[in-house]
C-alpha cells in the first residue's frame, strides 16, 4: 500500500490511540484498531516477522527485510504507542484513582460502541456465528470475574506476563492491562514504566515480542480461513468484557500487599449512584466517539 507522510503521522495518531487504549485495564489497543480499519493489516504485518523475514536482516538486507515486515507501518504505529505509553500512564493511573466512575463510563461507551461496530464485518450471521458470538461474550465475562492473584516479580514471570499479556492486547475487547491486574502485575509494571525501570521494561517487551509474533500467525489464519466465527468470537468479547468496563463498582473484598497497601482483591458492580448525568454523558461521548471515527474511516475508504 502506498503511503504519504500524512498517511504515516495519521498512523502514529492510530498508535496513540492503541496505546492510550491499552494503559486503561479494561480496554484493548486491539479494540482501536478495528475502529480505525488497520486491525487485519496489524496482524498480517506482525505475522510477515518470521525466519524467512529475520534471514533478510541478518544475512544485511535491510531494505528487503523492512519491505517484508510492512516496516513504515509497524514503526508508525509502534511509535504511537511508545509515546502513548510513556507519557499518558501517570496521567491514566492518577486518572483512574481520582476520577474513576467518569474514566471507566468514557470507556464503556466506546466499548459498547466498539462491539456494533465489530460485529457489522461479520458478512453473514448463521447458527454458527450466533453461538460463536455468545461463547466469546461468556469466556470474556469469565476472564473479567476471575479474582486477581499475588504473584512473583522476578524476571522470568514478567517475561511471561509480556507474552501473555500483549496477546489480549491485540484481541478487541481483551483487554492486555486487564491480564496484568489478573496476573497482579499491572501497577508493577505501570510504575517501571514511570521510573524508567529499563530491566523490567525490557523483559516484558521480550516476552511480548514472543507472544506476539506467535499468536498474530493463529489470527492471521482464522481471520482468513473462518472470517465470520472469528469476527463474531471478537465481538462477543467485547460484550462480555463490558462487565469489567461498568462504572459503578463497590470493594466487597481487599488485599494487602507487599509494601503493606490495601488494594481492591473483588468488586461488584452497582447501579449508578454518583456521578450519573456526568457517567452518562461520558457513554455518550465515548460511543458517539467511535460511531464518528467508523464514518470518517469508511468515507475515506469509498
Amino acid at each position: 500500500m502506498n503511503r504519504n507522510i500524512k498517511d504515516y503521522a495519521l498512523l502514529t495518531l492510530k498508535g496513540i490511540g492503541m496505546g492510550a487504549a491499552d494503559v486503561v485495564p479494561g480496554v484493548s489497543g486491539g479494540t482501536i484498531a478495528f475502529i480505525v480499519r488497520i486491525y487485519e493489516e496489524l496482524i498480517n504485518s506482525i505475522k510477515s516477522i518470521n525466519l524467512q523475514s529475520l534471514k533478510l536482516l541478518f544475512s544485511g538486507k535491510l531494505k528487503a527485510f523492512w519491505q517484508a515486515i510492512n516496516g513504515n507501518f509497524l514503526f508508525s504505529l509502534v511509535l504511537g504507542i511508545g509515546i502513548s505509553i510513556f507519557s499518558l500512564a501517570r496521567l491514566i493511573t492518577w486518572l483512574l484513582v481520582a476520577y474513576l466512575v467518569l474514566v471507566w463510563s468514557f470507556f464503556f461507551g466506546l466499548v459498547l460502541a466498539s462491539t456494533w461496530l465489530v460485529s457489522k464485518d461479520v458478512k453473514k450471521w448463521t447458527l454458527v456465528t450466533i453461538l460463536c458470538f455468545i461463547v466469546g461474550a461468556v469466556i470474556a465475562w469469565y476472564i473479567t470475574v476471575a479474582t486477581p492473584a499475588e504473584t512473583p516479580t522476578n524476571l522470568l514471570f514478567i517475561f511471561l506476563c509480556g507474552a501473555i499479556a500483549i496477546c489480549a492486547m491485540i484481541l478487541p475487547g481483551i483487554s492486555g492491562s486487564f491480564i496484568l491486574v489478573l496476573l497482579g502485575k499491572y501497577f508493577y509494571i505501570m510504575e517501571a514504566v514511570k521510573n524508567v525501570d529499563l530491566t523490567v521494561i525490557l523483559v516484558f517487551i521480550a516476552g511480548a515480542c514472543v507472544g506476539i509474533t506467535s499468536f498474530a500467525r493463529i489470527l492471521s489464519f482464522t481471520l482468513k480461513r473462518f472470517h465470520d466465527i472469528t469476527i463474531a468470537v471478537l465481538a462477543g468479547f467485547m460484550l462480555g468484557s463490558l462487565n469489567k468496563v461498568w462504572p459503578w463498582k463497590e470493594v466487597v473484598e481487599t488485599y494487602t500487599d507487599r509494601h503493606s497497601v490495601v488494594k481492591p482483591l473483588v468488586e461488584a458492580n452497582i447501579l449508578p449512584d454518583q456521578f450519573v448525568w456526568q457517567g452518562v454523558a461520558l457513554m455518550l461521548l465515548g460511543f458517539g466517539l467511535v460511531w464518528g471515527l467508523e464514518r470518517l474511516s469508511a468515507s475515506k475508504a469509498d
